[in-house]
């Protein structure tokens, strides 16, 4: 590495937030601080909750385990709804709970206070083991529904009303009447805590609108803002990346936000059926224990010693837990089917006479539904391999990639006619298919909507065999579980992606939990990122931050004191230095920093990248033709672009994969200037150069996955602006990826082979 000769800068700011599990609170870890705090409305899913209800509602032979719980507790639930309408006042502490929803609460009280786990009797019919091939599914998912229109004038302005009435802002009519639905003025009337199911608002602002519309009636302890606050810590544990949280967090939760009774406010969420609890067993030994025998048993023995497995009691709102299920039973289908006969064994055998990880990779896909392909920027040429021989023999094959960059990229990847490790062609592979005969490569958003891919057959299945899915790390539960409910039977899946990088901005960590699992193949890529830029980032995979030698200047850093200096470095880089010494023009470099806060953060260099770069007074919105900027259609999906115009349509962008024109309402919520942008919006693209900041504020914020993200951006050249000292190193070799609570390790359990 080298120092720039003409510069030297540093500085990292973000907007750290705190961690939404330790404590439940803030906007969380990583991709939801930066993605959905600031991204518009809702994110993906609805249809993965449909086919979780699908499966939650099949018969029993053919529920697991734990859709079977679901089951019992949604039939639980529908008998208290119609307990509720006898209900004369709120539920005192337990007075008024009886069956599953008591002992759920006793089982919580019971881990939080140290004592054995409490056995909940079961109430569900005895599930059936998951059987070798997974039987068809109740109903086949379909096309995603487009997003319903917007809420009718009048109801928007009722609840407008009931927002000036308790001193809201007016401004969240619209979002509160989509949120809410029909009726939303009534319901907040009778519910004004229900003001925290809007993104965006915090329990302190829901206080104030419930005592501004209930008066004295307000009360710390009324059972609704508890209710309320559990749901919305659930949510912001979810926007951290947890699919649920352990009850003694969401306890300790409940108390910092000044909930007086959190016990009470946990049954009354599970009396409700607003909430759900499990009890999964850990992977410890289990503990014997002395059980004194019961006073009226006459038995000769006065204690008995027994076994207990050690459980964690988790709890998680129903949309999650459901999602969380399907995959899980989705991935069983894989793991135990075998992929349909196509009459191309011959051709299989063939093509996975490749050299290599390339030839492995063939192989494992041809015996096996589920497969893990895992590597860096260079092993993309291994599923490209794979997918043109797949369609070079009539499988239906294609790619699937994060976002619209990705997905252009790897078209161009798949046009290529495929060299190996070494450059010779490859033993036995197939020659390519002619255009318009090969595979073809979509973003996932659009494969699942039917705006792009091959569509779906009768039954609502995607048309086709195979299908690899790329930047598997970003899947978050929801729509993985899409994804493989929406597979044929007899299809292939592949989900390829660099374990190294920032996980989703969804709830879970869908790739990691299968890799721990090896509950399937996993085929690791052994064709490394070349140049100094590859070699950086590979050490830093491992927790080592070495010195390259870069004797082209393809990794520079630049030393900086503040973050002015550091802000002032950037811009000259970006501007000046990387244009004339690199090669590398202004609109092909990023800037990457860890958070949108602080003074140099992306608020702050884009205001000054655009002055420098794009000047101008900001017509709409704070845009003007030209500007650079970073698109968030939902939350935690990032597509870049440029401005092109505004009218009264909105605000017209030149995005990868088309035109976007963002209604005016929304622009504020969807886009920014890009220029500069976090980690997490990175994902998934690469650039010709980066310049990273790390300013000395952001020092907390560093972790390997972090710097790995941002550093493997690069392609050609890689600035780093460095102020944190000693805090990136030790970053790097101390800081693994922050904890993630979700069930899926607990679901894949029976899937995997008892060898491992």
């Amino acid at each position: 590495m080298s120092t720039d000769p003409e510069t030297t800068e540093t500085s990292p700011s973000e907007d750290t937030g705190t961690d939404a599990v330790e404590g439940a609170e803030g906007t969380g870890e990583s991709a939801a601080a930066e993605s959905t705090a600031d991204a518009a409305e809702g994110g993906e899913g609805t249809a993965a909750e449909g086919t979780g209800e699908a499966k939650a509602e099949a018969t029993a032979p053919e529920l697991s385990e734990a859709a079977a719980e679901l089951l019992a507790q949604k039939r639980e639930r529908e008998r208290i709804e119609r307990r509720k309408a006898e209900k004369a006042g709120p539920i005192v502490a337990g007075a008024k709970l009886s069956g599953t929803a008591a002992e759920l609460l006793a089982a919580v009280r019971a881990v939080e206070s140290g004592e054995k786990p409490v056995a909940i009797p079961s109430v569900k019919p005895e599930p059936a083991p998951r059987p070798s091939a997974a039987p068809e599914a109740v109903r086949r998912p379909q096309p995603v529904a487009a997003e319903p229109g917007a809420p009718a004038t009048e109801t928007v302005e009722s609840v407008r009303r009931v927002l000036a009435e308790g001193g809201a802002p007016e401004t969240l009519a619209a979002q509160v009447a989509a949120t809410l639905g029909e009726g939303a003025d009534d319901q907040l009337r009778e519910d004004p805590w229900q003001l925290l199911r809007v993104p965006g608002v915090r329990p302190e602002q829901a206080d104030g609108f419930a005592r501004a519309l209930l008066g004295a009636e307000c009360a710390p302890d009324d059972e609704r803002r508890g209710r309320a606050v559990i749901g919305w810590l659930l949510e912001q544990a979810a926007l951290a990346g947890h699919t649920a949280l352990e009850a003694s967090a969401l306890t300790a939760a409940l108390a910092k936000q000044g909930v007086p009774d959190p016990d009470a406010a946990t049954q009354s969420a599970i009396a409700e059926g607003e909430v759900l609890v499990f009890q999964d067993a850990l992977d410890e030994p289990a503990v014997p224990v002395q059980r004194t025998a019961d006073a009226s048993d006459e038995s000769d023995e006065d204690a008995a010693e027994v076994e207990e497995r050690p459980v964690r009691v988790l709890i998680g709102l129903e949309r999650y837990a459901l999602a969380e299920e399907s995959l899980a039973d989705g991935l069983a289908k894989l793991i135990n089917s075998v992929p349909k006969e196509d009459g191309s064994a011959a051709e299989w055998e063939q093509a996975g006479a490749a050299k290599g990880s390339t030839g492995e990779l063939i192989r494992a896909v041809a015996g096996h539904g589920l497969v893990l392909h895992t590597g860096g920027e260079a092993s993309l040429e291994e599923p490209a391999a794979l997918l043109r021989a797949a369609a070079g023999f009539g499988l239906r094959a294609w790619a699937a990639a994060h976002g619209p960059v990705g997905r252009d990229r790897f078209t161009a990847l798949l046009a290529q006619s495929g060299e190996p490790e070494g450059g010779a062609p490859e033993a036995g592979a197939p020659d390519s298919p002619a255009p318009g005969d090969g595979p073809r490569a979509t973003t996932v958003a659009g494969l699942l909507s039917g705006a792009e891919g091959p569509g779906r057959d009768a039954d609502g299945a995607l048309d086709l065999d195979l299908l690899v899915v790329l930047d598997a790390p970003q899947l978050d539960v929801e729509t993985a579980a899409l994804l493989t409910e929406s597979l044929p039977d007899g299809a292939r899946l592949v989900l390829a992606g660099d374990p190294a990088v920032l996980w989703s901005a969804g709830a879970g960590r869908v790739f990691a939990d299968l890799l721990a699992s090896k509950a399937c193949p996993q085929v690791v890529s052994r064709r490394p990122d070349l140049g100094p830029v590859g070699e950086l980032v590979s050490g830093i995979g491992i927790g080592e931050l070495n010195q390259v030698e870069a004797p082209g200047k393809e990794v520079v850093i630049v030393p900086v004191r503040d973050a002015g200096e550091a802000v002032h470095r950037t811009v000259q880089l970006v501007a000046d230095s990387v244009p004339r010494v690199i090669g590398v023009p202004a609109e092909q470099t990023v800037v990457i920093t860890p958070g949108h806060g602080g003074a140099a953060g992306t608020r702050a260099l884009n205001v000054a990248l655009k002055e420098r770069l794009n000047p101008g007074p900001g017509r709409f919105g704070g845009f003007d033709p030209g500007d650079r900027i970073a698109y968030s259609p939902t939350p935690g999906r990032t597509v870049p672009g440029r401005v092109v115009n505004a009218d009264a349509e909105g605000l017209h962008l030149a995005c990868a994969g088309g035109p976007v024109v963002v209604p005016k309402e929304r622009v504020e919520q969807s886009v920014r200037h890009g220029w500069a942008l976090t980690a997490h919006q990175a994902v998934g693209v690469r650039w010709p150069a980066v310049v990273v900041v790390l300013p000395g504020d952001a020092a907390q914020a560093l972790s390997r996955p972090w710097v790995y993200t941002a550093f493997s951006r690069a392609d050609r050249h890689l600035s780093v602006v460095h102020g944190v000292d000693q805090a990136l190193p030790r970053a790097v070799a101390e800081v693994p990826a922050k904890p993630r609570t979700t069930r899926l390790p607990v679901l894949l359990r029976p899937q995997v082979p008892a060898e491992a």
